[in-house]
């Protein structure tokens, strides 16, 4: 008899009873190494806007076992079952199994908290959040000594070309002006987004000069003449849009602009998923998205 791969409806009715037992073990059997080669994924501000997505994705996409859903303990949903039996709870300690990966899409101070546990535990963790301050990426990069983390502020694969475009441009037009403009929906958090920030670090280090003494972060009134080196970085917050970046390398008689856009939040659950597939097993160390992409530097 021929079975079709862990479908019990399959085994023919006029199958003996002994022939039903063994294909059922075998489907049992079967099923458990199925499961087991899954990754299995808990998903933090999995009722936020990403997570809500990252939960879409992870329902129809196959290696993956969502077994998780965290919220903020004030979250209206938390106790609520929303995906295949899975109750949304208010703490990672919930859920937490051997051998899963935390997706975290969260604010800086609960991803700092779930780093705490997954530390405790031994669970490679994703790193969507925006947001951080010099203090807690320091807290990050402890906290990556004992446990693997790869820390994104975008998902989007393009966009992670764009960081080396980014910088092998800056390397070429280091006398050119340089601008960043961000825009996000009206809902977002933070500014500038991590995105723009990692876009700014980038041509700062191209420069060999720290961030923080050449940013200008918008502009108002009479501000003179622009200082040689500046980084302008600019923040637009409106509507729906889920997310889009435009550097601009401005000189005498020409303008080099590039731009990313992101149609929809999808791009980066696929990021989320590829980066979490990277992750397992990998040796303790901080990581980025370009690392999963096998981008050399």
């Amino acid at each position: 008899m021929v079975f079709s791969f862990l479908d019990e409806g399959s085994i023919p009715s006029t199958s003996t009873t002994f022939q039903r037992e063994v294909a059922l073990l075998f489907f049992t059997r079967a099923k458990t190494i199925f499961l087991m080669n899954k990754i299995k994924v808990i998903v933090c501000g999995a009722r936020g806007r990403m997570g809500r997505e990252l939960v879409s994705a992870l329902e129809g996409q196959e290696g993956f076992q969502l077994i998780g859903i965290v919220e903020a303990p004030s979250h209206p949903e938390v106790g609520m079952e929303i995906s295949k039996g899975l109750r949304v709870v208010s703490h990672l300690e919930e859920v937490f199994q051997q051998n899963a990966v935390v997706i975290d899409f969260t604010t800086p101070q609960a991803t700092i908290e779930h780093l705490h546990v997954a530390k405790e535990n031994h669970l490679p963790c994703v790193i969507g959040t925006t947001g951080f301050s010099s203090l807690e990426i320091e807290k990050i990069k402890q906290i990556s000594s004992t446990i693997p983390i790869l820390l994104s502020p975008n998902m989007g694969i393009g966009v992670n070309l764009l960081f080396v475009l980014v910088k092998k441009i800056g390397e070429v037009l280091q006398d050119f002006d340089k601008e960043i403009v961000e825009a996000h929906h009206n809902m977002k958090q933070d500014a500038p987004s991590g995105t723009a920030h990692k876009i700014a670090q980038i041509l700062a280090e191209v420069e060999g000069k720290d961030l923080s003494d050449i940013a200008t972060y918008g502009r108002k009134g009479i501000t003179g003449k622009r200082k040689q080196g500046e980084i302008g970085i600019h923040s637009i917050r409106g509507g729906s849009i889920v997310g889009e970046h435009r550097v601009i390398f401005a000189g005498e008689g020409e303008v080099l602009e590039i731009t990313h856009r992101a149609e929809s939040r999808r791009i980066f659950a696929r990021g989320a998923l590829l980066a979490a597939r990277f992750i397992v097993g990998k040796r303790p160390g901080l990581y980025d998205l370009q690392d999963a992409l096998g981008i050399e530097r």
